[in-house]
């Protein structure tokens, strides 16, 4: 009590909550599988604060959890069962657009602005912020930057790692350091931004970010795609970006499962074409070119691979409202997902090459350890990111295992052989996802030894007491 009113004298007493209600929602991931108490949550309206309130927590040896929008897959946002309960610093308080330099293409954001929200002040000012993810609606650009999102336009634009030039961050001691700086070129010792950027906030607490903008495209090229196997679709990738280059924005693959699922749960979705097909793409062309040619480009690169086999139905989208449609059957995956059943969600990547491989031995892996189960594939296939995703219905997940505890080790054994091919092939167990605690076994697992002895040093010499985000990223020593 003498910290949560210490606490409430350096940054208000409405900005402090205790109570059970107020506390629900941020010591719960948002699919119901991760919880664990906190000693409150605090809401700081600026960095100053937030360096008081790692002061305090310093002081008193308290650990501190920041949290974003809490759309974590990996349960890194929330707390644990065990160990001291954390003081949860959410940032939903800090969301001010502090400034848009257009002819610089930057923008400068505070941490608590909703992805959502960045996206929609850089059009006002004709440029993209390209990052882009189905829980943009609710997600904060701190949160994103602290997990290197990545999401659907990675192929053209890359990870949000590429698209944050500075930051503002509070360390361990309460400094703030303001490394905000909008520029392509600094070559002027550490990058120190890319510490923090996919540090899960273990390292430092993100305040705010300089963004990398990017034109706005003006025209764009939308369509749904039937397909019979991964290796057709790997086709047709490459067929597309000799023919488009840097206009191929984005080209996404899922499986029939999981479009029936999309279109079972989530009222309003319904399969942009008429004809099943065993495997789904989406692909988008943008530029600023003007009329229709980039339609006619598209229209006809599909025209040429049906007439090779590579695809057995298309629907190109004729207006922005068809695009918005296929756009929300692709981003409406996780909330089908969440409603179906249990998935066992895999983060991995392998070189584009080794995907349709990936997908024939996971699935058997899988297999190998309950016969018959299901399997829901959602791929970023421009960047090599498939999440493989073991599916249980309600009822088959509690009948797996006559307990809790045998339910975990299911899951762990699932993920160890799905991720162990994704090792074979040279590939990794997290993509875009993170660690959180989720992964902490699969960094003891697949991470060389010094590697972790490397990311150790570190954490040590920005955190030395432990107290940011402790039992995340990094598994016991």
């Amino acid at each position: 009590m003498d910290v949560i009113a210490e606490l409430s004298g350096l940054i208000g007493a409405d900005a402090v909550l205790t109570s059970k209600s107020d506390l629900d929602s941020a010591t719960e991931d948002w699919r119901g599988r991760y919880r664990g108490p906190a000693l409150c949550l605090v809401r700081p309206a600026n960095a100053e604060q937030v360096a008081a309130v790692v002061r305090c927590c310093a002081r008193h040896g308290i650990p501190l959890l920041p949290q974003g929008g809490n759309t974590s897959l990996c349960g890194g946002a929330v707390p644990s069962e065990a160990g001291p309960a954390p003081v949860i610093l959410n940032l939903s308080r800090m969301r001010a657009v502090r400034s848009i330099d257009p002819v610089n293409s930057t923008m400068e954001v505070e941490a608590g602005c909703v992805l959502a929200t960045v996206q929609e002040a850089a059009a006002a000012a004709g440029r993209l912020y390209p990052v882009s993810l189905g829980a943009e609606g609710s997600c904060q650009i701190g949160g994103t930057i602290a997990t290197n999102a990545g999401g659907t336009s990675v192929l053209r634009y890359g990870n949000t790692r590429d698209n944050v030039l500075g930051l503002e961050v509070v360390l361990a001691d309460g400094t703030i350091w303001s490394g905000l700086y909008g520029l392509r070129k600094n070559n002027t010792g550490y990058d120190l931004k890319h510490l923090f950027i996919g540090s899960e906030g273990t390292l430092g607490i993100i305040t705010a970010a300089t963004l990398k903008l990017h034109p706005l495209p003006t025209r764009h090229a939308v369509a749904w795609v039937g397909m019979a196997s991964p290796a057709d679709a790997l086709t047709l990738l490459t067929r597309v970006q000799e023919r488009c280059g840097a206009r191929l924005s984005a080209f996404e693959m899922i499986n029939r499962l999981q479009l029936d699922l999309v279109v079972e749960q989530v009222p309003g979705r319904r399969s942009p074409i008429g004809t099943p097909a065993d495997w789904h793409v989406l692909i988008e062309l943008s530029d600023n070119s003007g009329g229709d040619a980039l339609d006619a480009e598209l229209q006809g690169i599909l025209e040429d691979a049906f007439g090779e086999g590579l695809l057995t139905d298309a629907a190109l989208a004729a207006s922005d409202a068809q695009r918005h449609a296929m756009w929300e059957v692709r981003h409406s995956v996780s909330e089908a997902n969440k409603k179906a059943g249990v998935g066992l969600t895999t983060d991995c990547a392998v070189p584009l090459s080794a995907v349709p491989a990936f997908i024939d031995a996971a699935t058997a892996a899988v297999r190998a350890l309950v016969p018959g189960l299901p399997v829901i594939v959602v791929a970023h296939l421009g960047d090599g990111n498939v999440h493989f995703i073991p599916f249980f219905s309600f009822d088959g997940w509690a009948a797996a295992a006559p307990d809790a505890a045998g339910r975990e080790a299911l899951a762990a054994a699932i993920r160890h052989a799905v991720n162990d091919e994704a090792a074979r092939l040279n590939g990794t167990f997290s993509a875009e996802h993170g660690v959180g605690r989720v992964q902490l076994g699969e960094m003891a697992r697949y991470k060389p030894a010094a590697e972790l002895a490397l990311m150790r040093a570190v954490k040590r010499a920005l955190d030395p007491q432990n107290l940011f985000n402790p039992g995340r990223l990094l598994p016991p020593g």
